[in-house]
């Protein structure tokens, strides 16, 4: 299995592959095959891999039950994978900052000269 690959892909090639062999009359049986599909699966998949040796019978657990349960930890997977990544690209984005701006009252000068529209725009644009 190649790293990253959806296991759909792996399981399509596996299948061509096994019916080519058929093809040239080489018959598997179900055991078999299952274990050579537990094999040719990556290091990311050794927790699973090792739980279905041990749990599971290679030799009567059948090759669909392995599939089905190859894609469902799959999917959790992905799903668990992404759940990480943004939370991790949560801790990493930096903190909002927030800009207050303080009102000095020059004695000379007063706000009598705004009219309310320029009131209106300035405080537009402090909000801003």
């Amino acid at each position: 299995m190649k790293q990253e690959e959806p296991i759909v892909d792996m399981i399509i090639r596996f299948t061509d592959i096994i019916n080519g062999l058929k093809g040239f009359d080489r018959k598997f049986t179900n055991g078999e095959l299952v274990s050579k599909m537990l094999r040719s699966l990556s290091e990311d998949w050794n927790s699973l891999r090792m739980l279905i040796e041990n749990t599971k019978d290679v030799n009567t657990y059948l090759l669909e039950e392995l599939y089905g349960t190859l894609m469902a930890y799959e999917l959790n997977n992905v799903e668990t994978k992404e759940k990480t990544r943004r939370s991790k690209e949560e801790m990493k984005e930096p903190p909002k900052r927030q800009i207050a701006l303080k009102l000095i009252n020059d004695e000379g000068s007063s706000n009598t000269n705004m009219s309310d529209e320029e009131l209106e725009d300035l405080v537009l644009l402090v909000k801003k």
